[in-house]
């Protein structure tokens, strides 16, 4: 939180900033909080520190100080919020691992309008309804599940079910008098004279002038230096995209570069003002003055909501927005179109110009002369006659950049619907932005009526031309966003004539008509979240079963969770940066580091030949530790540079020249089927007699999918420090890394020791997801050659775009289908082929595709199979474990010829789905008895609950009411083998020391990630020895004390090692016996105490192997998986038909979970699965080049699910009544298996996407490829907008970015 006194306002401010982007030379006369400075776990906890750990809101906790900063802000500034002031403050934050539920859950208990429990307030059986409603919030804001509680449930005479997972009473109150104060002295600096301030970097000079004066001075004297107030352009161009600005000038001080003026005309405000401020002054005038006089400003306020998060809108000055001339500007098309006049400065004098067609000359560049400065900008009132519309589409609807962005206006003469004025202006359609001067032209003169329409959509078509190779690329959808914006604004602007009285002479709008002119709103959020009781009688202390917070969630709310780049700096410890290649597939043929060397800091560079051991790494023995001849992707590291600090060792790394002849890439599955370049070893499973299976099928379909790949994202990218002890090559790595055994294998081989030798310790990691199963090593093999070869500690964490460009992600899939069935939809034959992009190494990737075809038939009975699974070799980062690991991509291509099924039967889907669902007893197609097979209750509690048929009529009747909105509505089952597939991975190991105060130290094979593992794992180590879980504690994993671990991973790792820690706690219980037996009455520490004295060993190891799991795909014979996870998911989206943009209304899931071993853990991986996969199948996107080059290097680009993406509503219920035998205190898996649900919100959309096609004409099946994104939907809904903007034939031109 930055504070600062605003002489210009008299008062004191708080706002969020990104810490990554403001610069520390703007930091004068400002106070800065940190997480760490509001409380911590030693004295006490802020209330928003503590809420959001209780509320479970933290997980792997890489995000929680960024969110409770924001909440802390927040409630600085007001400390009784509404709940959406709530939801707009986190705006600007990410969080991969909860699904965003219970954050918002926690943080709801801050809001002054706390809704009752979010089973929609005062709904039948609400506990406000008809009561005066207590405390601030009625329900679960008060003493969640006191008694007569409306959430408590029925009793049952056998489970209690509750829906608190936490206790909102036992909050400590927010107390606003408590607050550190703003320092004194700051607030009398700013009342005297400022002096001029220059700061001098090694390559950088920072001038902060304080009067108009001195400023035009400096820009006559550097006109090429930047004027930055928030850094958040520059601050990208400098740290990303290697600019270098010599000469920085900050203007924020400046008292004219701060000034509002209301004058007859407009308000002028001052360059320097930021964006939060221009927010201020247009709602303030759009509630002071008439309506009419504001059309332009509530178009403004309309662009800011949208305008990135309130971190960059604290900080970021409409200047910068102005004169950085993006061409995809959210503004610049609203000042154009409105005709906003600058105030340009320099010594030469002051020039007004307005903003207008000639305002921009090229990419990013304007009139505005070097020596000039931007002082002011005029936003006009809007006059009587006069309407103004302003549009974006991103995306993501939160803090993203537009992909096209408009501003319209409209004057008529007077008392009239005949146009006088019209400017229609686009960002993103163009190097700039632009006017569209002929179509405007046209228009004037006319009346505003269906002609006017037709004429503006016909002429904008052709004025807002791309060429089919435009960087940015989704060419078609871009062209069709013009007329689609135009005929939102024609439709606003009939609606406001209409409202106005004037005397128009077209048609009144059609009522279906009316919902595709509002903007976006979204509701607040609802949610219930049910769970079995623990059972009446067990023990207090016992926490099996019982909601316990995650173990280190306080601490990662205070910011003293320790990661691996928070390790202390070891002396002379150096920093690396790797270099990598930029081409996809070339020999090289020479690398200079001679540049390199003259940067200050330099030490070495490594390369292949500075290998000791062995250069040949890999799962597959087929990659490199280093590229020595061949680089087969664009990010393959071929070395590295050290230096002293991180700043000098990426400046000498961008110094590094390589010299390239380039081979031929293989981008595409595409190109790599085409080419037969695929990795051996092509698995198949075949069941019954397909061919006979068809012959007796009434219908056969034919088709096929594709599915895109995904970044994990998580948020600490891959870090490792390794510490060379000295002697024997021993060496100490601190790594993030989801698998011990193999980071300390592959760096043991690359150092030439055994791995005797090679210790890796892992505390916890920000996030992981199967992204640091295999894909860390490559960078710890590295650090650890380089720290061999200067015999000092290294260090390296990734930057965001060096993780997603090196590291690999979900394998992106096609799958091409046949599918026999009956007239009832029941499906008799299915022969499938599926292929994988597996990038250039096979790492993996043979393991992904034996899950995708051991779950190619999802959850459905189909006795007829044959199937072939084909990785294809490519010239890309090797792909990798995810979250899933290839059973998303199976089951998705099942639910694409089970919705085809229905279609062509005429049936609703949820009908055929449950006619071919398994039932219990049934054999698979890979031959594996379905045993306590609970997916049919799931099923059926999922309709009930989520009241399916009811809604299913109702949306039916929406549909038929509005023609530009539709909704869809999809249920959705999974089938989740739990087990590696490579049958020895199937063990773990445990240790556990007990000291003599009764202390016990536990230590197991598994990593944790977030996913509350050691959490787990202190749950059962406290049942199985009967003493209190703050007697029990884990202090991190390292090959050292669990030798040869598996990888946390498959979602076994509770499984696995909650069995091995439970056996490790039966050995000690054992020796321990006697002594009990001898004295019964004693406590836990006299048995220790005793045991001890009479020499009774109080360590033990445990171990657990699977039993009985293995497979044969020749044979189609033994068992893949001990059990299988089962879910169902119910999902309503609505979407804008005309935009593409979709929002999610309501999911419903009811997952088996087994007995739950913690259920606020479990429900928290059920919503964090759910929404990563939200993300998945509608909204993340990686785009490359044909040359294989990666575009989407960072959350600038690349989007994953934020707040405002989850569902409205959104419900979780876990199946009751339902042990698993197969594993520890009846639990299951559940790490991955809810995944595959959000398929849910994909098939909604697809039927949503039906109807919009139908109100076309269009009643035919149609393709919807993965991710569901805005261009698909919108491209998918046919209509007379985007038949005037055909696709450009294939093969006509070299498209900007391919599907790989």
């Amino acid at each position: 939180m930055i504070s600062k006194y605003d002489p210009f306002r008299k008062k004191i401010l708080h706002h969020t900033a990104n810490a990554c982007l403001f610069p520390v030379c703007a930091l004068h006369h400002v106070a800065v909080t940190t997480v760490e400075g509001i409380g911590n776990t030693k004295s006490r906890l802020h209330p928003a520190q503590e809420r959001i750990a209780k509320s479970h809101g933290s997980q792997c906790g890489f995000c929680t100080p960024g969110i409770v900063m924001s909440m802390y802000t927040l409630l600085r500034n007001n400390p009784e919020p509404h709940m959406e002031d709530i939801e707009d403050a986190f705006q600007g934050n990410l969080c991969r691992c909860t699904g965003y539920r219970p954050i918002l859950e926690g943080y709801r208990t801050f809001a002054k309008d706390m809704d009752c429990c979010g089973k929609v307030a005062n709904g039948t059986g609400c506990c406000r309804s008809g009561k005066e409603n207590t405390m601030n919030g009625g329900c679960c804001g008060g003493k969640a599940n006191g008694p007569g509680c409306c959430m408590n449930g029925k009793e049952d005479s056998v489970t209690m079910t509750s829906s608190s997972l936490f206790n909102s009473s036992e909050f400590q109150p927010l107390d606003p008098t408590q607050e550190p104060i703003f320092p004194p002295e700051l607030m009398t600096q700013s009342n005297k004279q400022q002096k001029q301030m220059c700061f001098k970097g090694e390559r950088v000079m920072w001038i902060q002038p304080t009067t108009l004066n001195e400023l035009v001075a400096l820009k006559s004297q550097y006109p090429n230096a930047k004027l930055v107030v928030g850094n958040t352009e520059v601050g990208i161009e400098m740290r990303l995209k290697n600019f270098l600005y010599p000469v920085i000038i900050a203007p924020a001080w400046i008292p004219e570069m701060n000034a509002v003026q209301h004058t007859e005309t407009g308000i002028t405000i001052g360059a320097a003002c930021t964006l939060k401020s221009v927010e201020e002054v247009m709602r303030k005038a759009v509630a002071d003055l008439p309506p009419y006089k504001t059309e332009i400003f509530q178009a403004v306020l309309e662009q800011l909501r949208w305008f990135a998060g309130p971190q960059i809108r604290n900080v970021a000055a409409i200047g910068g927005n102005i004169m950085t001339a993006s061409p995809i500007s959210d503004l610049n098309p609203v000042l154009m179109a409105s005709g906003s006049k600058l105030t340009l400065v320099s010594k030469e004098g002051k020039r007004t110009v307005t903003m207008d067609e000639k305002f921009f000359t090229g990419y990013r560049k304007t009139i505005v002369k070097p020596e000039e400065i931007l002082l002011s900008v005029e936003i006009p009132y809007s006059k009587k006659g006069e309407y103004f519309s302003a549009f974006k589409q991103a995306s993501r609807r939160e803090d993203d950049i537009a992909i096209v962005t408009c501003g319209l206006r409209v004057l008529f003469q007077d008392g009239t619907s005949r146009v006088q004025e019209i400017k229609l202006s686009y960002g993103g359609m163009a190097p700039t932005t632009v006017l569209a001067l002929k179509t405007c032209k046209e228009l004037t003169g006319r009346d505003w009526n269906e002609k006017l329409l037709q004429d503006a959509c016909r002429l904008l078509s052709a004025e807002m031309d791309l060429s089919p190779s435009a960087p940015g690329g989704m060419v078609d959808f871009r062209r069709t966003l013009t007329l689609s914006f135009f005929f939102k604004f024609y439709l606003t602007v009939l609606q406001k004539l209409s409202k106005s009285g004037t005397k128009t002479m077209c048609e009144p709008i059609p009522s279906n008509y009316i919902s595709a002119t509002e903007l976006f709103h979204k509701d607040p959020i609802a949610n219930a979240q049910l769970f079995q009781e623990v059972p009446k009688g067990q023990a207090v202390e016992d926490m099996v079963g019982r909601p316990l917070v995650h173990v280190s969630a306080a601490k990662q709310a205070s910011g003293e969770a320790v990661y691996c780049d928070d390790i202390p700096h070891h002396e002379n410890e150096l920093y690396l940066t790797l270099v990598t290649s930029t081409k996809a597939h070339a020999k090289i043929l020479s690398i200079d580091a001679s540049e390199a060397q003259s940067v200050p800091g330099f030490v070495c560079f490594v390369s292949a030949k500075d290998v000791p051991g062995s250069n040949v790494t890999g799962i597959a023995n087929d990659e490199t530790v280093f590229a020595e001849d061949v680089v087969t992707c664009v990010g393959h590291i071929i070395g590295a540079v050290l230096a002293d600090t991180q700043e000098h060792s990426r400046r000498a790394a961008k110094a590094v020249k390589i010299k390239y002849e380039e081979l031929e890439p293989i981008v595409t599955i595409q190109e790599a089927i085409e080419k037969k370049s695929f990795f051996k070893d092509i698995k198949r499973i075949n069941k019954g007699d397909v061919k006979k299976g068809f012959e007796e099928s009434d219908h056969i379909l034919e088709g096929e999918m594709y599915l895109g790949g995904q970044e994990h994202f998580y948020l600490e990218t891959h870090c490792t420090l390794a510490v060379p002890k000295g002697e024997d090559g021993e060496m100490e790595l601190f790594v993030s890394t989801q698998n011990p055994m193999k980071t300390q294998e592959f760096a043991a081989n690359a150092l030439g020791v055994p791995s005797n030798r090679v210790v890796v310790r892992v505390k916890r990691m920000g996030g992981g997801f199967g992204g640091k199963e295999t894909r860390s090593t490559i960078l710890t093999s590295v650090v650890a050659v380089a720290a061999f070869k200067t015999g000092r500690a290294v260090r390296c964490m990734l930057d965001r775009d060096e993780d997603m460009l090196v590291s690999g992600g979900r394998h992106p899939f096609l799958g091409r289908y046949k599918v026999g069935f009956m007239k009832n939809g029941k499906v008799k034959s299915l022969e499938v082929s599926y292929y994988s992009n597996g990038g250039n190494s096979v790492d993996l990737s043979h393991g992904v595709m034996d899950r995708a075809l051991l779950h190619l038939d999802n959850s459905y009975n189909i006795p007829n199979v044959s199937s072939v699974g084909i990785v294809c070799k490519t010239n890309l980062p090797s792909n990798t474990a995810f979250r899933g690991f290839g059973g998303p991509q199976g089951m998705m291509i099942a639910e694409c010829w089970m919705s085809d099924v229905a279609r062509k039967c005429g049936l609703p889907p949820e009908e055929v789905r449950k006619l071919n669902l398994y039932r219990e007893g049934d054999t698979t197609h890979f031959n594996q008895k379905l045993e306590g097979f609970t997916l049919r209750r799931c099923w059926d509690e999922c309709l009930s609950s989520s009241g399916y048929h009811a809604r299913k009529k109702l949306i039916e009747e929406f549909n038929k009411q509005n023609r530009w909105k539709k909704r869809g509505m999809s249920i959705i089952p999974t089938k989740f083998g739990i087990s590696f597939t490579v049958p020895f991975l199937n063990q773990a190991g445990a240790l556990l020391h007990v000291y003599t105060d009764g202390s016990v130290l536990l230590t197991h094979g598994g990593t944790e990630m977030g996913q509350g593992l050691h959490t787990k794992m202190i749950q059962v180590a406290s049942r199985a020895l009967g003493v209190p879980t703050s007697k029990i504690y884990i202090s991190e994993t390292s090959t050292n004390t669990v030798p040869n671990t598996s990888p946390t991973a498959a979602s076994v790792s509770a499984d696995i090692n909650g069995m091995a820690v439970y056996n490790a706690c039966q050995t000690i219980l054992k020796r321990l016996e006697p002594i009990k037996q001898s004295n019964p009455k004693g406590s836990w520490e006299d048995w220790i105490k005793t045991a001890y004295e009479s020499c009774v060993s109080l360590s033990a190891t445990g171990f657990y192997r699977i039993p009985e799991v293995g497979y044969n795909f020749e044979k189609n014979e033994g068992k893949p998986f001990s059990y299988f996870s089962y879910g169902v998911a119910c999902s309503e989206v609505e979407i804008d038909c005309l935009t593409g943009d979709h929002k999610n209304i309501r999911t419903d899931i009811v997952m088996d979970v087994g007995t739950s071993l913690n259920p606020a853990i479990d429900i928290g991986q059920i919503e964090g699965a759910f929404v990563q996969g939200i993300g998945l199948f509608t909204m993340e996107e990686l785009r490359y080049s044909p040359e294989g080059n990666l575009y989407t290097r960072g959350p600038g680009m690349y989007k994953i699910p934020a707040f405002g993406d989850i569902p409205t509503e959104f419900n979780v219920s876990l199946l009751r009544d339902c042990p698993n035998s197969k594993a520890v205190y009846s639990s299951k898996a559940v790490g991955e298996p809810p995944l595959f649900l959000s398929a849910s919100v994909f098939y909604a959309i697809k039927d949503a996407i039906y109807s919009a096609r139908k109100d076309s004409g269009l009643t035919e099946s149609f393709r919807l490829d993965s991710p569901a994104t805005p261009e698909r939907i919108r491209n998918a809904c046919v209509d007379i907008f985007t038949k005037m903007c055909p696709s450009a034939e294939p093969g006509t031109f070299k498209p900007w970015c391919v599907r790989v």
